[in-house]
């Protein structure tokens, strides 16, 4: 009779681990079976809001469901990410990330991390590009941050807010240059540029797309891109790598799903993205906007949310930008 018992308990444990295996695939052949919602967590009509709506379009011949944007602003992007993160880990509901979400929890913002998202695919990356007007003295990235040492904090540079990534791109810069700017925050990027149009500060920090029609104007010039190759478009403009200057830094967005989501149903999503992403439709998109694009799989997002979350991390902490 023990015996007996003890078999039934063997037979029942293989049964419910076979249950517990074949659940996730199960759920895989039938997923989708109703909408994706892909949350945004920026206000209706950005750059970050238009990119999820054109995957939304672009996802349409590959996945058997639609995909619906919703726009939950708030807290620097903290509101919109903690009620995915929070969502039920089945697929359905999404967020569309950025380099803040490895940013802001050390502002102090939010506490919701990027360790409670499973990436999926990242879909753009844009550097920081050191840009001057086009009458500054300065033609080249060694005599502005010659300039910058030999009079320190005297060299105003504009960014996009204290702890934005543009924010912490200039800061980098100093860490690794030596050289101590006056760092002018507004709120964006725009303003920050056409601060600089006005003659009211000497350089932003901002991306090569906040900038490219009015170099294209021949009213600014970029001195220095902080990317690991030239940037289309930027041509003729040198990586600060090329300058023997060892950095590289810059935002990013892609779609994440809330840690736990299973591996079937994550697999699903990535193929069906991944299709999305070559579609001559969104790349004419990503053209247009001047938007970078950089497609990486789920694995090599995750190693780019770790490697940013880790230097973005000490430079919060070494230029006390905590609020």
């Amino acid at each position: 009779m023990k015996r007996r018992a003890f078999n039934r308990c063997i037979l029942s444990a293989l049964l419910g681990s076979a249950a517990l295996a074949a659940g996730p695939v199960a759920l895989a052949q039938n997923f989708p079976n109703r909408a994706i919602e892909i949350v945004v967590p920026f206000a209706a009509g950005g750059g970050t809001d238009a990119m999820a709506r054109a995957m939304g379009d672009a996802s349409r011949t590959h996945l058997t469901q639609p995909i619906v944007v919703l726009n939950k602003p708030g807290a620097a992007g903290g509101i919109g990410l903690t009620e995915v993160a929070n969502a039920k880990p089945d697929g359905y509901k999404l967020a569309l990330v950025t380099a803040d979400m490895v940013i802001i929890p050390h502002l102090g913002l939010t506490k919701t991390t990027y360790e409670k998202f499973t990436p999926i695919i990242q879909l753009n990356a844009d550097p920081s590009a050191i840009t001057v007007a086009a009458d500054s003295p300065y033609n080249t990235i060694e005599a502005f941050l010659e300039a910058a040492r030999a009079k320190p904090e005297s060299m105003q540079v504009g960014n996009a807010g204290i702890g934005s990534i543009w924010h912490l791109a200039a800061a980098a810069l100093e860490d690794k240059t030596g050289a101590k700017f006056n760092h002018i925050p507004f709120n964006g990027g725009n303003p920050a540029v056409l601060a600089l149009l006005g003659g009211h500060i000497d350089a932003v920090a901002v991306s090569p797309a906040e900038v490219m029609q009015y170099v294209k104007a021949g009213k600014l010039k970029p001195l220095a891109v902080m990317a690991d190759a030239r940037v289309p478009g930027f041509e003729n403009v040198p990586t600060l790598k090329e300058r023997n200057i060892d950095l590289s830094i810059g935002t990013w967005r892609g779609i994440a799903a809330p840690k736990g989501t299973p591996q079937p149903v994550l697999d699903v999503l990535g193929a069906a993205f991944r299709q999305a992403a070559a579609e001559n439709s969104l790349k004419r998109f990503m053209a247009e906007q001047n938007l970078g694009y950089a497609v990486a799989d789920q694995q090599t997002f995750t190693a780019l949310m770790e490697r940013d979350n880790t230097t973005f991390k000490a430079l919060i902490e070494k230029f006390g930008m905590r609020q």
